[in-house]
């Protein structure tokens, strides 16, 4: 049976968290011995679920959840949000001896904040398919969700991020009409107007 796509709901955290660790190496699993295996979660899944559930979606099949996309429509107002109610208590905690390369431990303790140069693009949104879910055309019906929802709450435009190495994603993106905005070290941004449905 194809893929059913829905909201995301609280009891789907855990689905999520092995999602976002499983992709979160350009698409490849990030999971490495020591690492602690929800800090990834913790910084670009559980949020989400947390603070924006109205724009989180999961794709789910027989064998359970097998993709997301999550999103929010002012990156603004989202990263506020975050560095008050979210990250506080995660970074309280000691993840030392938890993050083998550090990377993640320091973006845990970095500012969270929208980037001046996407303020045109104030929404943002990232998508990570299970390999048994890609070539399905799951991640569009996702993508379609999200782009119709944010495009319905007025949302002038959506940025994401991709790694460099991650050429598929980086094809993927552009049918979707996302066009590349400017590149960081680890990181080529990518942005994509929108426009609110005509009224009937």
């Amino acid at each position: 049976m194809p893929a059913t796509i829905r909201l995301a709901r609280p009891s789907d955290r855990d689905a999520l968290y092995r999602i976002c660790l499983a992709t979160g190496d350009a698409g490849q699993d990030a999971a490495q011995p020591g690492r602690d295996p929800e800090l990834l979660g913790h910084l670009y899944a559980g949020p989400y679920l947390e603070l924006q559930p109205d724009f989180a979606w999961v794709a789910e099949d027989e064998a359970g959840v097998s993709g997301y996309l999550l999103a929010t429509p002012d990156s603004t107002d989202f990263y506020a949000r975050m560095e008050r109610d979210w990250l506080p208590p995660l970074r309280a905690r000691s993840h030392a001896g938890h993050d083998p390369d550090g990377w993640l431990v320091k973006r845990l303790h970095s500012t969270w904040a929208l980037d001046p140069r996407l303020a045109d693009w104030p929404a943002h949104l990232h998508v990570d398919l299970l390999p048994r879910t890609q070539g399905q055309g799951v991640g569009a019906r996702l993508m379609q969700a999200a782009l119709d929802q944010l495009g319905a709450a007025g949302v002038a435009g959506v940025h994401l991020g991709v790694d460099p190495r991650n050429e598929r994603a980086l094809a993927w993106y552009a049918r979707f009409g996302f066009e590349e905005l400017f590149r960081q070290p680890g990181c080529v941004w990518f942005g994509r107007r929108l426009e609110r449905p005509a009224k009937g």
